[in-house]
């Protein structure tokens, strides 16, 4: 159970010293307690006391790391069920599943679909981040799997998923720099399996095949004073793993029972296959509810698109809207006779007027200058849009260097700002443009039509 504010309290030197920040030791308890400070804050807590509380006032749910430089992640942390409570933490990851039965051709066609798709999006590179890799009983393939994967130049962290204790001590001879996940701790290998990974503290998977078995596998392990851990989920069906993948988090967050308290892993491609509805269908559903590594049989942009931007929308802070970078960005090889068009750093609003735009076919810059992440009549309302600001970043943003055409388009909802905006650019051509996105093509297309006559005529 979660300490009470009281219960710090109790443990606390009682100095009221202030030296924490707080008028008492109460109202810093209380503080600690609501996990709006840590419990670190206060310098007279011995060391003992500091970690016996750090535990305890921890969130439920412990954050497990792996990976390293820029392959490290963290997974587990959670304190919510549910986003609009408060926000996730931390994102579940995508792992690809290599096997030591599969061809040589089947291996180098993952990796190179895992090469293919890596792209960015909101300022967010979107790539699979593990590489699992399944021992199915040729030992000699396995590791030189291993190898192979290493040496493929992936940017991924890998997961070796096996259960023979041996295998595993060879095959983290190859990747104990990259401090690696180890699947497949069992009742019958577990005390094995933990005296693999306890000197570097590798994240160590476990498994069984009911919920009662795993609640009692972790409670061994953790009697050997090992935390590092990871569940699997395996069902014999998708509802018996969805039933299993939930309930271990409720029963960690709403129970507070700290037994089931650590990510979870779900093995997607054994309930799909090759069916790449299903896998999409799946990743999504676990995604949403609860699963910290998900498992697929394979990667291409039909899967990794949905998949990638549902889980940058789930993990996205609800209090904080998702922005792009402000910037003047090239839409269709806009060059030095295109228009520009300004619109607000909204990601949604981005993505549907830049979109639009691309379908136009028509060259143009969007101007994108800083208006808080709002929507563009939020934006002008709170202040953060208005006709000196829009001013001001194109004087600031170098689009004059860009382009010679003086044609500045402004959202229609905003076209109060236009009188503004032309007294501070004179020598520009203020457009107001139309309210909805869905009408910018035949807008854009008109306009262009209008530039090409005048150039003619010039």
């Amino acid at each position: 159970m979660a300490l009470k504010g009281l219960d710090i309290f109790k443990l606390t030197p009682k100095k009221n010293c202030k030296d924490c920040g707080f008028p008492t030791c109460l109202a810093f308890s209380m503080k600690v307690a609501a996990g709006a400070v840590e419990i670190s804050k206060c310098p007279h807590m011995s060391d003992e006391a500091l970690a016996k509380l750090e535990e305890a006032t921890a969130p439920l749910m412990r954050t497990v790391k792996f990976g390293k430089g820029d392959n490290e992640y963290s997974l587990g942390g959670e304190t919510v069920l549910f986003r609009h409570e408060k926000t996730y933490v931390n994102r579940n990851r995508f792992a690809v599943m290599f096997t030591d039965a599969m061809t040589d051709e089947e291996i180098d066609k993952k990796i190179n679909n895992i090469k293919k798709v890596n792209y960015v999006r909101i300022g967010e590179e979107m790539k699979v981040e593990i590489a699992a890799i399944k021992y199915e009983g040729d030992k000699d393939k396995y590791l030189n799997l291993v190898k192979k994967i290493k040496e493929s130049d992936l940017e991924v962290t890998y997961m070796l998923v096996c259960e023979k204790p041996d295998i595993v001590k060879e095959a983290l001879e190859l990747l104990k720099d990259e401090n690696p996940i180890i699947y497949g701790a069992n009742k019958e290998n577990y005390e094995e399996m933990v005296g693999l990974v306890k000197d570097n503290k590798f994240p160590l998977g476990l498994k069984a095949d009911n919920l009662e078995g795993l609640y009692e596998l972790v409670e061994k392990v953790q009697e050997l004073n090992y935390k590092e851990l990871l569940l699997g989920t395996e069902g014999e069906s998708i509802k018996d793993t969805f039933t299993k993948t939930v309930q271990i988090r409720r029963t960690a967050l709403k129970e507070e029972d700290r037994k089931f308290g650590y990510p979870s892993v779900v093995f997607v491609n054994e309930l799909a296959g090759e069916d790449k509805f299903m896998t999409t269908a799946l990743a999504s559903l676990f995604t949403l509810r609860y699963g910290s590594i998900i498992v697929l049989n394979d990667i291409d942009y039909s899967i990794a698109l949905p998949l990638f931007a549902l889980r940058q929308n789930i993990f996205t802070d609800p209090q904080r809207p998702m922005t792009v970078e402000p910037d003047v960005y090239a839409v269709n090889d806009a060059d030095e006779n295109s228009p520009v068009l300004v619109t607000v750093d909204f990601a949604l609003t981005y993505f549907i007027v830049s979109g639009e735009v691309e379908r136009s076919k028509v060259p143009a810059w969007l101007a994108i200058p800083d208006a808080g992440g709002y929507s563009v009549l939020t934006a002008w309302a709170a202040g953060k849009l208005s006709g000196s600001t829009i001013a001001n970043f194109i004087k600031e943003s170098g689009v004059e260097e860009k382009t010679k055409c003086r044609k500045l388009i402004i959202p229609g909802k905003v076209a109060v700002l236009k009188g503004e905006i032309e007294d501070n650019l004179p020598d520009w051509e203020i457009i107001v443009g139309p309210d909805e996105a869905m009408h910018l093509p035949k807008f854009l297309k008109e306009l262009n039509e209008s530039i090409r006559a005048e150039a003619q005529g010039a």
